[in-house]
């Protein structure tokens, strides 16, 4: 059986490890980080942030199998890991796995937005998911597209014209019409949903103009994206950019109304995932 002292050798021994594995990562030395990192999982294998620190090596060399292998572990060791889940979501957007990958970034960002709201990778994370979901609604666009080309080939052509008959109609006739007139309508209607337009004013911030990822309302009723506020509020002044009234962070709160709207507006409408 191990003794304690032994046990905190080991943990003092892969604690330096990890830091001398830091060192070598900022120098863009990966191999011998992976190396030192490796050293300090044998001596304490169940330390997650060892197994996330040896992932982001791996993704720095393109090495996405592995970094899959190590953030499962780190996960099952600490659910709670907003990098394990992050990079675990790259890796499967890096084998085409799309919508497994997108989940795993959604669980990122919910992480990520609990344990610090303005932390950089709360927008790295949502920049992803936005990319993620707008190849997502591109293949169902070309998917539908083809599904309704295809059905008008299988349709008569004569039901795609514009020719009105002429002379008397009979009912017969005039029913004949109206089915065309809402077959034409469904094909149109169809086709209509995934042209892109431009994004209601009220789902976008009042000072960058994209669509909301984490919007906060102001005491003055004013909402605005949380990360460019706070910034605003640190590098411009604690005032509020719309009204110019005194604003401090602690004043700001979650938009959950605007949050669940813009939401079901970006599943309606993929092509909104989309970022210049």
């Amino acid at each position: 059986m191990v003794s304690d002292s032994a046990l905190s050798a080991a943990a003092k021994q892969a604690e330096q490890l990890r830091k001398d594995g830091n060192i070598y990562f900022k120098k863009d030395r990966f191999a011998a980080a992976i190396d030192a990192y490796t050293e300090a999982i044998t001596l304490c294998p169940n330390v997650p942030v060892y197994w996330t620190n040896r992932a982001l090596c791996h993704r720095k060399r393109n090495d996405w199998l592995k970094v899959e292998e190590d953030c499962r572990r780190a996960i099952q060791l600490d659910h709670s890991s907003v990098k394990a889940h992050y990079m675990l979501g790259l890796a499967l957007l890096k084998k085409k796995e799309l919508d497994e990958g997108v989940k795993e970034l959604l669980k990122a960002l919910d992480l990520g937005r609990g344990a610090n709201p303005k932390g950089y990778m709360v927008d790295e994370i949502w920049q992803e998911i936005a990319k993620a979901k707008y190849l997502l609604w591109e293949h169902a666009t070309s998917k539908h597209a083809w599904e309704l080309q295809s059905l008008k080939y299988v349709i008569p052509r004569k039901y795609f014209l514009d020719d009105q008959p002429e002379g008397f109609l009979d009912e017969a006739d005039i029913s004949h019409m109206k089915q065309l007139e809402t077959l034409r309508q469904v094909f149109r209607k169809a086709g209509e949903a995934d042209i892109p337009d431009e994004v209601p004013d009220h789902l976008c911030c009042k000072i960058t103009l994209d669509i909301f990822c984490d919007p906060v309302i102001s005491p003055s009723g004013v909402t605005y994206e949380r990360s460019v506020i706070l910034e605003h509020l640190q590098k411009v002044g604690k005032f509020d950019p719309i009204t110019r009234e005194p604003l401090d962070q602690s004043q700001l709160f979650p938009n959950l109304a605007i949050k669940e709207a813009v939401q079901a507006y970006l599943d309606k409408h993929g092509w909104a995932y989309k970022m210049d």
